[in-house]
């Protein structure tokens, strides 16, 4: 049975220690930037949200980078794919910090799209001759830590990275059409410390979520889980979520944009999952389709959000502390 420990904290997580991974959902308003900070000091970055708006997104990594985590630059940074929500502030981000190596699925396939051309030709500006091109089952050489690819332009792992077994859910599962756009083509990981495991699929969507999941689980059972897509139902197959089994999910979602409370619903399903932690409160569901306001970083519109982050510690016993920058409340789990 899954151990809960809950604490409210006085003052927020500091600075990242030698000895712990910490996890920063940084709000970038229905996109995605996902920081992680291993015990050996690595930095990587998954997305860098939204382009304009006064350099927002790129200053809110900024702030988190440099003040919660005390680092000045970031060695990996993995766009999941190229759309305007996760790649799009990335030019803004590298004028301001410096960034090592840039992780992708290879080429943008929406080049033959006006937004879609400007992107790629955005993204090789700043990565031409840092690029990395990575393959499932390719691995980040950090320290203290590991991060598999686990999918990448709509290929998932050749080998499980569990003990492969047959996947109950996969009968009867609902199927989708294969979606051709970059977000099929979304970077996922899974990162491991110990006992502890942590999946962040980016946008990858339905069908491609079934094949990690069907006819076997490729990708094992995980702690925590950032809900794929932003909480959107054209992703989080039951299938996937189901038999990855997380304890904890954090979901990058906007106010309008994401945080479907179907998909809540469906969390719930899953055998030993505790708790959902949202970037927003959906401004469109009720009080009965959300989580509780302590695990939501973020109210209202756009316009008034003060772009507060969701964080997670980990320890290397495999306890880890989730804390809403807003109030500071925390609570804390146990690794399977």
């Amino acid at each position: 049975m899954t151990r809960i420990f809950v604490l409210l904290l006085a003052s927020l997580l500091p600075a990242a220690a030698a000895d712990t991974l910490d996890i920063y959902w940084i709000d970038v308003e229905g996109g995605a930037a996902t920081l992680i900070v291993t015990p050996g000091g690595d930095t990587v970055l998954m997305d860098a949200g939204w382009p304009g708006f006064e350099n927002r997104d790129a200053n809110r990594i900024r702030h988190v980078l440099t003040q919660e985590v005390e680092k000045d630059k970031i060695d990996y940074f993995i766009t999941s794919h190229f759309h305007r929500d996760h790649s799009g502030g990335l030019n803004q981000l590298a004028a301001i910090v410096g960034i090592d190596t840039f992780v992708d699925h290879g080429d943008s396939v929406e080049q033959d799209r006006p937004r879609g051309k400007a992107l790629w030709n955005d993204y090789l500006e700043v990565a031409e001759g840092k690029r990395l091109t990575i393959q499932p089952g390719d691995a980040l050489p950090l320290t203290g830590a590991s991060l598999t690819f686990v999918a990448a332009r709509s290929k998932g792992l050749a080998e499980p990275l569990g003990t492969g077994a047959r996947n109950p859910h996969c009968e009867g599962a609902q199927l989708k059409e294969e979606d051709m756009t970059e977000n099929g083509k979304s970077v996922g990981f899974v990162v491991k410390m110990g006992e502890f495991e942590f999946l962040n699929l980016g946008d990858l969507t339905w069908s491609f979520e079934h094949e990690l999941a069907c006819p076997v689980n490729l990708i094992g059972e995980v702690d925590l889980y950032q809900t794929t897509h932003h909480g959107l139902l054209s992703s989080g197959a039951p299938q996937l979520v189901k038999a990855v089994r997380p304890t904890v999910a954090v979901m990058n979602n906007g106010p309008r944009k994401g945080g479907s409370p179907d998909v809540w619903k469906g969390l719930r399903q899953v055998d030993g999952f505790v708790d959902l932690w949202q970037g927003h409160r959906n401004v469109e569901a009720t009080d009965a389709e959300s989580v509780d306001r302590k695990m939501i970083a973020n109210f209202g519109e756009t316009e008034d959000c003060q772009g507060h982050w969701i964080a997670a510690k980990v320890q290397k016993d495999g306890r880890f502390t989730i804390v809403n920058s807003r109030n500071g409340f925390a609570k804390t789990y146990q690794s399977k």
